[in-house]
């Protein structure tokens, strides 16, 4: 992927506050079994496909650099979605990853080159 891409997803994350409305360790309001692993919000102020915010996992690096992004297909819903994961250690976004494969929703993880972010 190109630097222009994620420099651009950096920047929606600058400016625009990250809300976490299911921290890590709740429970997902409808299926009680799926618990979250990492905080998990969206973008305040965007819109997503699903008409709500752009979908975020929050791991635990300091800094609120995009790792990766996660793309999404659900049967169930007929949607697809991409899920940004900011400051997300490789384990985390494996972790993130799991959570949207099952069987009727596939997904697969993009990582962000080192070099992309400045790193």
């Amino acid at each position: 992927m190109s630097d222009a891409f994620w420099r651009l997803a950096d920047r929606l994350v600058a400016t625009h506050a990250l809300v976490i409305d299911r921290p890590a360790g709740s429970r997902h309001p409808v299926y009680a079994d799926l618990v979250y692993p990492l905080d998990y919000g969206y973008l305040d102020g965007t819109t997503a496909s699903d008409g709500g915010g752009i979908d975020c996992w929050r791991g635990t690096l300091p800094d609120s650099v995009i790792t990766g992004i996660i793309a999404t297909v659900d049967v169930v819903k007929a949607d697809a979605e991409v899920k940004l994961l900011i400051g997300c250690t490789e384990s985390e976004m494996e972790m993130a990853l799991r959570i949207h494969r099952n069987e009727n929703q596939g997904a697969v993880l993009v990582r962000r080159q080192v070099h992309d972010a400045g790193l």
